[in-house]
């Protein structure tokens, strides 16, 4: 039975209370409403977003559909391997091709999963969403676009004709050169046209800002996580007739899109033309009308529809009147609002108090603002399709009008970048590995989400690769090098059209200084003739080549191609003028600017004072000013001398980051060495790093004697960056490395500098990198050969007994000099400790070893204890915290301990010893031949009962200086017997920790009395108790009279204010005292 027959059935009293109060109860009646059919009418109009949708959950959604017994475990596991395999979207389009194959009851079980995981995944709530704001019937829009009448006969030849012309006027794309003989190259545009990626809905502002700040890796991996998420695509067949375009009105649809200059509006909209008039899409709409709006603007008369056609498309003749009646098949396309000289208000009270801005009929003459206007907003020709295209920044004045989709140009994501080099250039070997340079450079990389900025790249970069070329030029390393390259070719191709390109790039330079100082990218006439520019210079390709000219009714405004062209040519211009200015001053006073207008100047000034860069400008611009060059670089030596040791902050750490970047554009190895050749510790903890920044830190390291301390803890380090950081990496001698995402193979890489035989690492921290066994056999090869390393942290991963046995065996050869080992957590159990035992017993050089936080049990100690019995362990610490002992443990450990004559450091803490298991310690402690100083018996379930033998073998003991008794229950009476043992001369307690062991106001008299008799005592910590303003004068009095004294902690006691200041006033009684309440 249908589920949709039910429809007519009151619901219960239950059902209404519980849709009172669930949240998803309005869709899971508008879904239990429908019927079969229904339901796979949805599931049909929703298919291409619920493709995008479910990506993030398709594992969880075919789990459903297979314990609902509607998948097979095979089918299960095929969707599920996809995943594993990282490719989610084919893995969403086998699950929806499977649900259609499976019937209705699947599709049911299907959208009963979308309602319950819709608030974790943001496009599948958005569509949710929207199926309810439909109304109470939505199937009335997804049969929009059905039944379209068939274009009457006498109208299929202009229609014929009209596809051929569009046909003719779109297949070609035209493509600017910076070369004198071919200004201009034509492709077929379906052979150099790459998708761009498109989505459905246009960001807010402060997104679209975070974006342009952000650079490199970040920026693509930005975008990628907010497709996944929350951005949905959208291709350009869908922007009309689709599940996007939900807000329709039985008058028609319009939809706006938006996108930087230079992402590829014109050519996506010839695109969309040229698709239509060969038959790939829109099948619908009859007849496509393209406009521009800076054509549009040349119009000053009033004119009706009739005549706007008839201009660019005379061959309709009278025949208009005919495509009038089936307003439905027409679409009409504007391209440029940004452009458009006027401006066009939507808000509708603005219209409805002077309705003459309104155009109803195709045949009135109005102003060519009235018709886009009311073309957009249905009034004209209701029921016809509407798309334009702008700019963000003019986005603004469409948001109030009657737009059903509203989508964003983001450009080129991931592999549409590789695909357009694929295509702008013929060889695909050249295209691979000018792709591979300027994947590998951060700021080329950004710039290529934008296809203007991708031919920039392509053009300059090009003649580098090619095979003619490619053994005699290397290509640029530097961006400056890259730029300057580029601006080379500019001159060669057009420097003899104007007489002094120096002056004229002067001038230039200057104008473009001003708008980087005032965030200023558009120029206009007036800007020119301040600087001494003549618009009509305009004429030489050399002008044209550096500044785009915009032409427009109200007025004429110049663009860089791009921004980065722009903060070339301020920074050029420093070395051109020949009225030098302080440029120390200028720079110092560039770089103070916090919000990053001027970092990527910098850079630029700096990479010209080398001479790799300046050498090719200076062919045609003479030599550059050696005051300037001199200058520069004192200020790049005064910065890295000012912040090299300036790190505490991130702040102070990204500072000295970019003055590395200004060393790095430089090339200057001397002015490198001379700045930073003694440096010793270098930390950037915390800072995110970029492929580029690692390069540039291991160039700059190169150029170091020897780093003793590296600290890149939590950067964000993945195999790319560490690759790019792997030359330098032998010279450091301590390499914090920690809570990266180095993975298994990054340790495969970090194995290189290990196995140098230069290898000065000692100390190398891995902790926290998602490390597991299967890394273990390179790093214990790297091990076995490696002279320097001596401390090695592998805490917080996953190495698991089979990566911790092949680490036993590097422990095991002669030549490993490991002294200190770390395994905490590591998911380790006593499958391992046999191996690791065979480790202790003949490694020479171990002497700290931490296992803490792993499940080795009794068993896994027991064997262990073995070890330490052997007398050629050597092994001074071991940590053994939280490893699930109880007392049953303990014999085998206590004879470790009266024999072993090296180990002095042993924790014990957070384990199940009980009264017991410290019993039997306290006779290993007696033992005169026990070595042990330090011992942590914090939290092991201590009570009273055990203080006895514990203060016995404090009297008598001579070794022991540290103990952590806390988070136990030794109470009052506990304390009293430990502070007798304490009184004794012979107790040589310097730490004793008593913190969270219901200790009262009774027993700090005791305490009190017998620490300030004790002679050893430094530190001690009685915090989280319950001693109150009782005990102040006994505490006052130990800490006045206990000289040896330097720490004591009572924070979380029961002290009143009056109690925590007499305490606290006693810091000043002693230099040095550290009294913490």
């Amino acid at each position: 039975m249908a589920e949709g027959s039910n429809r007519g059935e009151d619901p219960t009293s239950s059902t209404r209370m519980r849709m009172d109060t669930d949240p998803n109860a309005a869709i899971i009646e508008f879904l239990t409403k429908c019927d079969d059919y229904q339901l796979f009418q949805l599931t049909k109009f929703y298919r291409d977003r619920l493709e995008q949708a479910i990506e993030e959950g398709v594992d969880g959604v075919s789990s459903l559909l297979t314990y609902e017994r509607h998948f097979s475990g095979q089918e299960h596991r095929t969707v599920v391997d996809l995943v594993e395999k990282g490719n989610r979207v084919d893995s969403s389009k086998l699950l929806l091709n499977l649900v259609m194959e499976k019937g209705s009851r699947a599709r049911r079980v299907m959208w009963e999963s979308f309602v319950k995981m819709h608030h974790a995944v943001p496009k599948l709530d958005k569509i949710l969403k929207e199926m309810q704001e439909l109304g109470p019937d939505p199937f009335d829009y997804m049969n929009i676009g059905r039944g379209l009448s068939e274009i009457p006969s006498h109208l299929k030849d202009v229609q014929q004709k009209h596809k051929e012309t569009l046909r003719v006027q779109t297949e070609t794309l035209r493509v600017n050169t910076i070369l004198i003989k071919e200004k201009v190259k034509i492709f077929q545009l379906v052979n150099l046209y790459t998708e761009l990626t498109v989505i459905s809905t246009v960001r807010d502002r402060t997104l679209v800002e975070h974006e342009l700040l952000a650079r490199g890796r970040d920026h693509e991996e930005w975008r990628k996580k907010h497709l996944r998420r929350e951005l949905e695509k959208i291709r350009t067949d869908q922007l009309f007739q689709s599940s996007f375009s939900w807000r329709k009105s039985k008058s028609g649809s319009s939809a706006a899109v938006s996108g930087v200059a230079g992402i590829g509006k014109t050519t996506m909209v010839q695109k969309i033309v040229y698709d239509w008039a060969t038959g790939k899409i829109y099948p619908h709409f009859q007849f496509v009308f393209s406009f521009k709006f800076r054509d549009l603007n040349a119009i000053n008369c009033r004119i009706n529809l009739r005549n706007l056609i008839l201009d660019l498309y005379p061959y309709f003749g009278n025949i208009l009147g005919e495509l009038w009646k089936n307003p439905e098949g027409l679409l009409f396309i504007f391209d440029g609002y940004d452009e458009f000289k006027d401006i066009i208000d939507f808000t509708d009270n603005q219209i409805n108090t002077q309705p003459k801005y309104m155009c109803t009929d195709p045949e009135d003459r109005c102003k060519v603002s009235d018709i886009v206007y009311s073309l957009i907003q249905h009034k004209l020709l209701p029921g016809c399709s509407v798309l334009v295209t702008s700019r963000p920044t003019a986005l603004h004045l469409l948001e109030t009008a009657e737009i059903s989709v509203c989508a964003e140009i983001l450009g080129l994501v991931g592999e549409e970048r590789k695909e357009y080099f694929n295509k702008y250039f013929v060889d695909k070997a050249v295209a691979a590995a000018v792709f591979k340079h300027v994947e590998e450079n951060e700021i080329l990389y950004t710039m290529c989400y934008n296809p203007s900025y991708c031919w920039i790249l392509g053009l300059s970069l090009g003649p580098f690769f090619t095979q003619r070329d490619r053994k005699q030029q290397r290509a640029p390393r530097t961006i400056t090098q890259l730029y300057s390259y580029y601006i080379y070719n500019i001159l060669k191709n057009h420097g003899r059209e104007i007489e002094s390109p120096r002056d004229v790039l002067l001038k230039i330079g200057e104008m473009a200084f001003t708008g980087v100082s005032e965030k200023k990218i558009v120029f206009r006439n007036g800007d020119l003739i301040k600087y001494n520019l003549q618009p009509s210079q305009f004429l030489s390709g050399f002008m044209m080549e550096l500044l785009e000219r915009d032409d427009s009714a109200q007025s004429v405004v110049y663009t860089f191609p791009h921004l980065t062209i722009q903060e070339f040519v301020a920074a050029l211009a420093q070395f051109l003028t020949p009225d030098p200015r302080d440029i120390r001053k200028l720079l110092s006073e560039a770089h103070s600017k916090e919000d990053g207008r001027f970092e990527i100047f910098l850079r630029f000034v700096v990479g010209l004072s080398s001479s790799q860069s300046a050498r090719p400008l200076e062919e045609f611009l003479g030599p550059f000013l050696h005051q300037t060059i001199c200058g520069v670089i004192d200020w790049v030596k005064e910065k890295v001398e000012g912040q090299i040791g300036n790190t505490e902050s991130e702040t102070g750490k990204r500072n000295l980051l970019n003055t590395f970047h200004y060393l790095f554009e430089s090339q200057n190895q001397t002015l490198a060495r001379v700045t930073v050749g003694s440096v010793e510790t270098l930390t950037f903890s915390g800072l995110g790093l970029t492929p580029i920044d690692c390069a540039v830190l291991s160039h700059v390291i190169g150029l170091c004697d020897t780093i003793k301390h590296l600290n890149l803890e939590n950067c964000s380090i993945q195999c790319e960056e560490l690759q790019r950081l792997g030359p330098a990496l032998h010279k450091c001698q301590v390499l914090r490395l920690e809570s990266n995402k180095l993975g298994d193979s990054g340790v495969k890489l970090l194995s290189a500098p290990l196995r140098n035989p230069d290898c000065k690492i000692q100390e190398l921290q891995l902790q926290y990198n998602d490390l597991t066994g299967s890394c273990s056999e390179d790093l214990s090869s790297a091990l076995s050969i490696n002279r320097s390393l001596t401390v090695l942290d592998l805490s917080n991963n996953k190495l698991g007994d089979s990566g911790v046995k092949l680490l036993s065996a590097a422990l095991r050869n002669p030549d490993c000099k490991i002294q200190k080992l770390r395994l905490w957590d590591n998911g380790l159990t006593a499958s391992c400790t046999e191996d690791l035992s065979s480790a202790l017993s003949t490694n020479r050089s171990l002497t700290a070893l931490n296992v803490g936080c792993n499940n080795l049990g009794d068993s896994g100690v027991k064997l262990l204890s073995a070890a330490l019995r052997n007398p050629d362990c050597k092994i001074q610490e071991l940590e053994l915290e939280d490893v699930g002992l109880t007392n049953s443990c303990i014999k085998d450990l206590s004879s470790a301990l009266s024999t072993n004559w090296s180990l002095t450091v042993l924790n014990l803490g957070n384990n199940k010893l009980k009264d017991s298991g410290v019993k039997l310690l306290s006779t290993a402690l007696r033992n005169p031949d026990c070595k042990i100083k330090t011992l942590g018996l914090d939290d092991v379930g201590l009570t009273d009962s055990c203080t006895k033998h514990l203060a016995s073998a404090l009297s008598t003991n001579r070794s022991l200086t540290g103990l952590n008794l806390g988070k136990n229950k030794l109470g009052d009476s506990g304390v009293k017997l430990l502070s007798a043992a304490l009184r004794n001369p012979e107790c040589k307690i310097q730490k004793l920790g008593l913190d969270e062991n219901f200790l009262t106001d009774s027993c700090s008299e005791d305490l009190s009395s017998a620490l300030i008799s004790n002679r050893s005592l430094t530190v001690l910590n009685l915090r989280s108790n319950s001693f109150t303003d009782r005990s102040v004068p006994a505490l006052r009095s130990l800490i006045q009279n206990c000289s040896s004294l330097e720490r004591i902690g009572l924070g979380g006691n029961q002290f009143r204010p009056n109690g925590k200041r007499h305490l606290e006033s006693l810091r000043e009684s002693r230099p040095g005292l550290s009294v913490g309440v």
